[in-house]
């Protein structure tokens, strides 16, 4: 038998609940009925009743609905309720053990100046992209204060309320409501067995930039919280959903001690080749496709053994993304993706490639077009997923440090040298060349690079640029 008959989301406005709503009614056995305490409309603005309950006969009795909600036969119900809802209903929940609770919370400035964007566009969800409406809040310093003040009120009057009755909390931040594994915990601490393998994408982020991009007088903002910095004003934005440890993609050497980690449209060919030169063999002799299982026992059998990865330039390496998973239709293109980026994302690239009608203008243009679709696909607004080919490079080193973390991380423009310093440790003193990377086709960066691709690269990748301190490319 479950422990709950009901729940309610404590949350507030621009914190998710609307994305958080979307993923709960994406499994069997669950529904989530709006604001159905809202005092201004009854579950969602066009409706006019929740289970046969009308907005009168809530506001007479409010206990009636919820128990409409919890006696319904068709799942487990459920409702969000702000700080603004009606508070008899709120004390009937608080006070019921039976009614699961979930408590959404999220960065109050951020929350604060998403407000602010939306009153300015009058856009309160964001399904396609392509429409989304741009504007930057205006701070007010006194109006925050208060904003700040009506959320703490909040939390702590839940909090204390909880420790009195003896009662626990399913706690989610706002930047978990894209983390699977999250949600499908929380379906099991509401009693649902099934569990996702995707969640919804249909609602997208509206205002993925920097808080300093989205608020016009930042520095007046920035003064009046001088020396506070726990709203995180200065964090680079982070909506890429978190990697795995991606161990099949792990190249083991024939006989050396030594393990490539690639991060992938990185110098993989290059790598793989010299690492099977070290024992005179084929890059097809390296052992790859392992688990983890498979590469503890690796590990286990070669003692002494070094973990390396090397990385790329962030434009180089969109670059190399662009002409080999999308451009070209060769071996590594991702056909559907790149059916998705022609036909709704208006990619200006020919069906069938690029031909010798195909110059630089045009391999320029759509470059630039491919830049401003990871923008969006890297901050959470597009449907198509994240592949590992443009996936930050912080994120994936991230992945991989879930199982193992990378002995030496490598720069491309750096690996010759330290390469052959790698081989000497591991027993290998003999000079093995490092192949020199192809020339991405059917032109290479240096013919269209210019300063729009440098910052529009450098925009995308802020983390990889920070963390690893890349420079301008070239």
């Amino acid at each position: 038998m479950s422990r709950f008959d009901y729940f309610v989301v404590f949350a507030e406005m621009r914190t998710g609940s609307n994305l958080l709503e979307s993923n709960l009614n994406a499994f069997d056995g669950i529904a989530c009925h709006g604001e159905a305490f809202n005092p201004h409309f009854i579950g969602y603005p066009n409706r006019t009743e929740i289970l046969g309950v009308t907005q009168a006969m809530r506001e007479g009795d409010p206990g009636r609905l919820i128990y409409a909600i919890r006696d319904d036969t068709e799942g487990l119900g459920g409702f969000r309720f702000f700080h603004d809802h009606d508070q008899r209903a709120l004390d009937i929940v608080l006070n019921d053990p039976r009614c699961a609770k979930i408590i959404l919370t999220r960065n109050p400035a951020e929350s604060y100046v998403s407000w602010k964007i939306a009153q300015e566009t009058g856009q309160w969800k964001l399904t396609n992209v392509k429409r989304r409406r741009g504007a930057r809040a205006q701070f007010d310093a006194a109006e925050f204060d208060a904003h700040v003040t009506r959320l703490q009120e909040f939390q702590l009057k839940l909090l204390n309320a909880l420790q009195r009755s003896g009662q626990t909390a399913f706690y989610i931040a706002y930047e978990d409501l894209s983390d699977l594994d999250v949600m499908n915990g929380l379906a099991r601490f509401l009693g649902v067995g099934e569990q996702l393998e995707s969640l919804d994408s249909t609602l997208k982020i509206q205002n993925p930039q920097a808080i300093g991009e989205k608020v016009a007088n930042f520095d007046e903002m920035a003064g009046a919280l001088a020396g506070l910095d726990r709203f995180n004003l200065t964090r680079t934005p982070n909506f890429e959903p978190r990697r795995g440890p991606a161990v099949p993609a792990h190249v083991a050497a024939l006989r050396a001690p030594l393990l490539y980690m690639p991060v992938r449209a990185g110098p993989e060919a290059e790598v793989r080749q010299w690492l099977a030169a070290l024992d005179g063999a084929a890059p097809e002799a390296l052992r790859s496709g392992m688990n983890q299982k498979g590469m503890r026992a690796w590990m286990a059998a070669h003692p002494g053994h070094r973990r390396f990865t090397v990385l790329r330039h962030p434009v180089a390496r969109a670059h190399h993304a662009f002409c080999t998973r999308i451009l070209n239709r060769g071996p590594d293109c991702l056909p559907e993706i790149r059916r998705t980026l022609r036909n709704f994302h208006k990619l200006p690239i020919p069906g069938p490639g690029p031909d010798e009608s195909w110059d630089r203008r045009a391999h320029h243009t759509a470059f630039i077009a491919f830049l401003e679709f990871l923008k969006a696909n890297l901050r959470g607004q597009t449907s198509v997923r994240v592949d590992a080919a443009w996936a930050s490079q912080v994120s994936v080193l991230q992945g991989m440090a879930q199982f193992v973390l990378p002995d030496m991380v490598l720069r491309e423009e750096e690996m010759v040298l330290h390469l052959a310093a790698l081989a000497k440790q591991a027993g290998y003193p003999g000079a093995v060349p490092v192949p020199a990377p192809a020339p991405d086709a059917p032109f290479a960066l240096a013919d269209i690079y210019d300063d729009g691709i440098e910052a529009l690269t450098a925009d995308i990748y802020q983390r990889d640029y920070e963390t690893f301190g890349f420079t301008r490319w070239g």
